[in-house]
């Protein structure tokens, strides 16, 4: 089925070269006289400069002692601060159109216009984490050129369900080639080469029964595949939502905790044995809040942030007072809000011990979960948990490349691609100021300017 919602805000990009067309000259850009957060967690550096060659940062220092290279092209960046592009550790791409979730949707016009809406909300680094089918490879390898004007795309592959289980079939209306289902642990084992063969990034495997509506995955069947992983030489993340199976992963090998615990607060055992295994914790705050949000605040659809990735279906459906009335009443609305609470102080507990943390919010999973809007909400939400609006705007830069072990990107230094974010004011005092976009580069071409416009219906086939 053909995308029915296109974005008009990014039409324009749409219309960007392909990754077939031929790389771009050589050229220079300097960004000269505003402030930069490097990515690294440490403090802004003011009135600084950044020379990118190629689509690479050569230097990072003061303004006043930056030397500018002839012909190169300068920006004045004054009253803006510059950081790199956002990386979603956890999200998912193809799965929604408008208010519909299912296989249907899986092509790749909308694959490439969700990673180009992800792109202009200055996300320039997107993890597919499970459900793809076998086109992923092929977009995956379009993604990476450097002609690509969307965001760059790595991911898991179909991913490790189970069989009548998690993910629940009624919530993603998946094809059969979007998932594995192992029954067996043998057959878990297969899964997990078939993966490898495809050269996937890591591997997912859900570990959760969903409040106790489905079978939950043995721990036969998830051993087998973490020690296949590792066998293979791939990480592997789990989808967990309760204490109890986060803390079985991490003491069978899991690599990273792709959701936030969210049913109790987590112990200092927990929090000892995650530091002391170098696991990964990636809270996806986002996923749910934006089980209720719409519904709790209805003036969001006048957001103009959210304005661009809302589409005609999903804005009358926020509008729509039956809607909100039935999703309020919904027990899974205070399940929702008791979720994000907790995951919110596990993340301040888990942040402060020093636990590596990791940057994601399951956006594309379901229509509620925006593609490029969830990500501004998370740092909100990670801001209003406690950690600052540098902390939070580090584990979305340089702690999500180091997860996704990327070390050519998430951080303003020499050597690494110029994905960039320059946002209006300083988000290092105010984290809302990193939706006011300016413009967004990936390696040093500008593939997005301002969010403006609304979405509009696509022609239909």
């Amino acid at each position: 089925m053909r995308l029915r919602i296109l974005t008009a805000a990014l039409l324009a990009f749409a219309m960007l070269p392909s990754a077939s067309a031929a790389p771009p000259p050589s050229r220079t850009v300097v960004f000269r006289g505003g402030r930069v957060l490097d990515g690294s967690g440490g403090a802004p550096l003011e009135n600084a400069a950044v020379v990118v060659r190629d689509g690479r940062i050569v230097s990072v220092g003061p303004a006043d002692k930056a030397k500018v290279p002839k012909g190169a092209e300068v920006i004045d960046f004054a009253g803006k601060t510059l950081l790199p592009g956002l990386i979603s550790d956890h999200s998912h791409v193809g799965q929604t159109v408008g208010t519909t979730v299912g296989s249907q949707n899986y092509t790749r016009e909308n694959i490439e216009r969700q990673l180009r809406q992800f792109a202009a909300y200055g996300v320039t680094t997107v993890t597919a984490l499970g459900m793809n089918r076998p086109l992923f490879n092929e977009v995956r390898k379009q993604a990476h050129a450097d002609t690509f004007t969307g965001a760059d795309l790595f991911g898991a592959g179909q991913g490790i369900g189970v069989p009548e289980g998690g993910p629940p079939q009624a919530m993603t209306n998946n094809a059969p080639d979007q998932l594995f289902r192992p029954a067996t642990a043998e057959e878990a084992r297969a899964a997990v080469r078939t993966l490898a063969k495809n050269r996937v990034d890591l591997v997912k495997v859900w570990v959760d029964s969903f409040l106790g509506k489905v079978p939950k995955m043995k721990p036969d069947i998830y051993q087998a595949v973490i020690d296949e992983s590792h066998k293979q030489g791939l990480r592997v993340a789990a989808h967990i939502h309760d204490l109890e199976d986060a803390r079985a992963v991490v003491a069978v090998g899991v690599d990273i905790i792709a959701h936030g615990v969210r049913d109790q607060p987590v112990d200092a055992a927990f929090i000892q044995e995650m530091k002391k295994r170098g696991v990964w914790y990636v809270p996806t705050l986002e996923l749910d809040e934006a089980t209720v949000v719409y519904a709790d605040l209805p003036t969001l659809v006048d957001d103009p942030l959210l304005a661009p990735a809302l589409s005609p279906e999903l804005r009358a459906q926020f509008q729509d007072a039956a809607w909100r009335k039935k999703t309020l009443e919904d027990p899974k609305a205070d399940e929702a809000r008791h979720a994000l609470s907790t995951n919110q102080t596990n993340l301040k507990a888990l942040y402060d011990a020093g636990v590596k943390v990791g940057f994601g919010t399951d956006s594309g999973a379901t229509p509620l979960r925006i593609p490029g809007y969830a990500e501004h909400r998370e740092l909100k939400l990670m801001v209003i948990a406690g950690l600052t609006p540098v902390q939070a705007l580090a584990v979305a830069t340089g702690n999500a490349a180091d997860l996704l072990k990327l070390k050519d990107r998430g951080r303003i230094a020499p050597g690494r691609r110029a994905d960039l974010l320059l946002v209006e004011g300083d988000p290092s005092t105010d984290i809302t100021a990193v939706d006011r976009i300016a413009s967004v580069w990936r390696q040093g071409r500008q593939v997005a300017g301002p969010l403006t416009g609304t979405a509009q219906p696509a022609p239909q086939p």
